[in-house]
């Protein structure tokens, strides 16, 4: 079940909130989130349900060891790392391992053909976040054991974060407030993350899929520039849509969560867009990894070391896959190469340059995370710089790969990519005329929403397989 569902929002959704809403206690309504959360992860993966809430329980034993064993806490902690790294591994990284294995040693051993368990890479590194934090003594031990599976379940968060930690919960799991206020700016942040995914993510996606099944020689460089900046604009509002759809989902029950971009598409460096983009995800490599490598605080060629290991984590999080490792590495190498070499001569170029600059480093970066195929992702770079030929948009509207809805919502989602529509609405936050027509767009954007789906459009989800 995905958020972009009739069945979710026209069924799921309701049945949840009279549930939560009717029962009176806390404790009752921590549990009608965590049976609701497990009825949600059980629609797609009702064996792998039980893996998840194995992971909880393991780990809340290990934060308990911690708590009441505080002199042997180090070996607890360790074995939780190892615990958590193996959990992850066996399931997202055997056939990686086996096929690599096969492919450089030309063997024949057969692959394990482990499904994927969805959502495995937020919920395994939020559950691994709370027990370092107890480690650390910056969070309380949670003794409750179905507090602690409802803080890590929460449909909202489970399957395409954000990755949110149990400090940022912790209080709100006893003492969190609903208030109609509060639901209805939920639900708005609702409709907002809905229409980018259904509206403008999957217009996009429809765009790239439908020019990346050809053969790179079949559609030139115009083409590939096309079928690019469809990608990007597919991911960013297919993954901000989520994180939209979940942050008011957990305002609508009193929680909040953290953001998890901050218009990364304005970005005029690789360090700018990564303070941008999937902050939840870049703050847990920084205080988990980065910083107890040292971070900064090293001489260069440790400092180097302690980028690459946190970029080189950083791809394989994101899929197991040669690409996703190129991916990583290829952000290491324009972080290090900015803070090195020519960061400072790019931030006296002219704001557009730096903008251009930054643009292309995007752009080129998801060509390596959107194709995990080598042969194909040299010719699509080929491609890019002219190798198959010019190519024609002409072609692209004749075969209508590219029509005006796309052209439309390719143009919505442009504007939406950075702040204008954010301070349009902030400068009119305080006319009751301006926040009427707000509430009236975002019940005309639902409608459109319902209709796409109700029509069966395209509707992929790229985070999934994460």
């Amino acid at each position: 079940m995905v958020f972009s569902s009739i069945e979710f929002i026209f069924v799921f959704l309701p049945c949840f909130f009279l549930a939560y809403f009717i029962v009176p206690k806390r404790v009752w309504r921590n549990l009608v989130l965590l049976a609701a959360s497990l009825f949600f992860y059980a629609w797609g993966e009702p064996l792998y349900v039980f893996a998840m809430l194995a992971s909880i329980g393991i780990n809340y034993l290990f934060a308990l060891a911690i708590h009441y064993f505080p002199r042997r806490k180090k070996p607890w902690l360790a074995a939780a790392v190892l615990f958590n790294v193996l959990f992850l591994g066996v399931f997202k990284y055997t056939d990686f391992v086996i096929g690599s294995l096969n492919g450089i040693l030309r063997l024949n051993l057969p692959l394990s053909e482990i499904a994927l368990p969805i959502g495995i890479s937020f919920y395994t590194f939020q559950v691994l976040s709370y027990v370092i934090d107890v480690y650390r003594g910056t969070v309380e031990v949670q003794k409750n054991p179905l507090y602690l599976a409802a803080y890590v379940s929460a449909f909202p968060q489970l399957v395409a974060g954000p990755i949110v930690r149990y400090a940022d919960v912790a209080e709100d799991l006893t003492k969190r407030r609903e208030t109609v206020s509060g639901f209805a700016d939920g639900g708005r942040r609702f409709i907002i993350g809905l229409a980018k995914k259904v509206l403008i993510a999957n217009n996009m996606a429809y765009v790239a899929d439908s020019i990346l099944k050809f053969p790179a020689a079949e559609f030139g460089a115009a083409g590939a520039w096309v079928a690019l900046f469809a990608y990007t604009l597919q991911i960013y509002f297919d993954f901000s849509g989520y994180s939209d759809m979940a942050i008011g989902l957990g305002k609508m029950m009193g929680f909040r969560f953290p953001e998890n971009f901050q218009y990364p598409y304005i970005a005029k460096s690789a360090s700018d867009f990564w303070r941008r983009w999937h902050l939840s995800l870049s703050t847990f490599f920084r205080d988990y990894v980065y910083i107890p490598l040292g971070g900064n605080r090293v001489s260069t060629p440790k400092w180097i070391r302690n980028m690459l290991a946190v970029w080189l984590l950083t791809g394989l999080w994101h899929g197991a896959g040669w690409n996703f490792i190129l991916w990583g590495l290829y952000w290491g190498v324009f972080l290090i190469g900015e803070r090195l070499f020519w960061g400072k001569y790019l931030q006296k170029l002219p704001s557009i340059v730096q903008h251009l600059y930054g643009i292309l480093l995007i752009m080129l970066g998801w060509a390596l995370f959107r194709i995990e195929d080598f042969d194909k992702l040299g010719q699509f770079f080929g491609a890019l710089f002219g190798a198959s030929g010019g190519g024609t948009l002409g072609f692209l509207v004749f075969s209508h790969v590219i029509q005006f809805k796309h052209i439309l919502w390719a143009a919505v989602g442009i504007l939406a990519s950075t702040p204008v529509l954010a301070a349009f609405w902030q400068k009119h936050s305080k006319s009751g005329l301006w926040l009427t027509l707000r509430d009236i767009a975002l019940i005309a954007l639902f409608a459109l929403c319902t209709v796409y789906l109700l029509t069966g459009s395209f509707n992929p989800f790229i985070y999934f397989k994460f």
